[in-house]
C-alpha cells in the first residue's frame, strides 16, 4: 500500500507542468429534420435536388414486415416541411437510392425490388424503366459523373453498373470479390461516390464494414475505366450511404453503428457524430436509428440522413438476423429524417 501510494505521488510530480493533450470525438446535435406520415414504411433513400428539397423513397417495412408497393417518393422543403408525397407508379415497394442526374435534371430511382432503374416524374410520380441489368442483381445506390453517366452499386453480385445519360441496358463496370457480402446485412457493394478529381470510386460493403477504393483511369473523359479494388479501411460497423465533402473526407452511415463515421482521404477517422437516444412515447426514434443514406444540404453546411430502422429479421426472414438494434426497431412507429450541423470539430485539432 505504502509503495503504491509513493509511485502515484512520483507520477503526479512528475505530470506537474507537463501538457497532456486529450482528444475527443465531439458526436455534434442530431435534429429530427421530417417525421414521415403515419402509414409510410421505412426511409432508405435520400438525395437534395436542384431545388434544395429533400427527396426521400420508401423501403416498403414497418415493425409488422413487408408491405405491398408500390413505394413512396416524400419531398420535404428544406425546413422539413412535407410539399407532397406521390406513389411511384410500376414500382415495388422497395426502393432505395435515389439521384438527380446533373445533366438532364432527371430523377433516377432504383427499384430493389424490380431489379431495375426508373425515371420519375417527382411532380406526379409516373415513371419508366430507364436501366435494366442482368442476374439476380440488389441494386441499391447509385451516382453520376459530370456527363450525366449513370453508376449503380449491385449489394448481391459485386457489381457497379454503368449506363449513359439517356438509358438503357446496363454495362458492367467494374466486377469484383471485394464488392459481395461477407457478412451482416447481407449487403455488399452499397454507398457508391466519386472523389472530386474523379481519380477514385469510393465504395461502402455494408456486410464487410469497409469503404473500396477503385481506381478511375481517364476520370475526366466520357469514358472512364475502373481499376483494381482495394480495401481502403475496415471496421466501420454497417457501412451504408456514403457522402463526399469538398475536402474528399468520407461521410458514412454506420447503420449498425447508429453514427456516422467521417474519415479522411486516407482511411483515417476523424469524426464520428450522432448516436441513437431512445424511442419516444409516440413511436418516433431520437437521433439516429439505422440510418441509410446521406445527404449534403446545397451549402454543404448540413447532412441529412434517412433512419431506416429496419429489423432485419423481418427482412431476411431469419431470427438469426437479430442484431443489438433489432427490438428497438419494433417499437418505431413513425419514422423519420435526421439533420446534423457539419461544423464539427475533427479530433485532433
Amino acid at each position: 500500500m505504502r509503495n503504491g501510494l509513493i509511485g502515484s505521488v512520483a507520477l503526479g510530480l512528475l505530470l506537474v507542468g507537463t501538457s497532456v493533450r486529450v482528444f475527443a470525438f465531439d458526436r455534434g446535435h442530431v435534429e429530427t429534420f421530417a417525421v414521415l406520415p403515419a402509414g409510410a414504411t421505412g426511409p432508405e433513400g435520400l438525395t437534395v435536388g436542384p431545388d434544395g428539397n429533400v427527396y426521400v423513397t420508401t423501403f416498403g417495412f414497418n415493425t409488422q414486415g413487408q408491405v405491398p408497393g408500390p413505394s413512396q417518393l416524400f419531398v420535404f422543403d428544406p425546413n422539413g416541411k412535407l410539399i407532397r408525397n406521390v406513389a411511384i407508379a410500376g414500382s415495388t415497394a422497395h426502393t432505395l437510392g435515389l439521384g438527380f442526374n446533373p445533366v438532364t435534371r432527371d430523377l433516377i430511382v432504383l427499384d430493389f425490388g424490380a431489379g431495375t432503374a426508373l425515371k420519375v416524374n417527382p411532380v406526379k410520380g409516373t415513371s419508366s424503366v430507364f436501366m435494366t441489368v442482368t442476374g439476380s442483381a440488389g441494386l441499391n445506390a447509385l451516382t453520376f459523373d459530370k456527363f450525366g453517366n449513370l453508376y449503380v452499386s449491385d449489394s448481391f453480385q459485386g457489381i457497379i453498373w454503368t449506363t449513359g445519360p439517356g438509358g438503357g441496358p446496363g454495362k458492367v463496370w467494374v466486377q469484383d470479390a471485394l464488392l459481395t457480402p461477407n457478412g451482416v446485412p447481407p449487403f455488399g457493394a452499397n454507398g457508391i461516390e466519386f472523389n472530386n478529381a474523379r481519380t477514385a470510386m469510393l465504395v461502402a460493403n455494408t456486410a464487410n464494414d469497409q469503404i473500396i477504393t477503385i481506381p478511375v483511369h481517364n476520370g475526366q473523359s466520357n469514358n472512364p475505366t475502373a481499376g483494381q479494388p482495394a480495401i481502403l479501411v475496415n471496421s466501420i460497423n454497417g457501412a451504408d450511404g456514403i457522402a463526399i465533402d469538398g475536402d474528399d473526407n468520407i461521410w458514412v452511415a454506420a447503420n449498425q453503428g447508429d453514427e456516422i463515421v467521417v474519415i479522411d482521404p486516407t482511411g483515417k477517422v476523424i469524426a464520428k457524430l450522432g448516436d441513437f437516444e431512445g424511442v419516444d412515447e409516440r413511436g418516433i426514434p431520437q437521433g439516429l436509428l439505422f440510418p441509410a443514406s446521406p445527404a449534403f444540404s446545397p451549402d454543404g453546411r448540413t447532412l441529412y440522413v434517412t433512419n431506416l430502422a429496419l429489423d432485419l429479421r423481418l427482412a431476411t426472414g431469419s431470427p438469426a438476423s437479430q442484431t443489438i438494434d433489432s427490438q428497438w426497431t419494433d417499437q418505431v412507429q413513425r419514422y423519420t429524417v435526421s439533420a446534423l450541423k457539419t461544423n464539427f470539430k475533427p479530433i485532433g485539432r
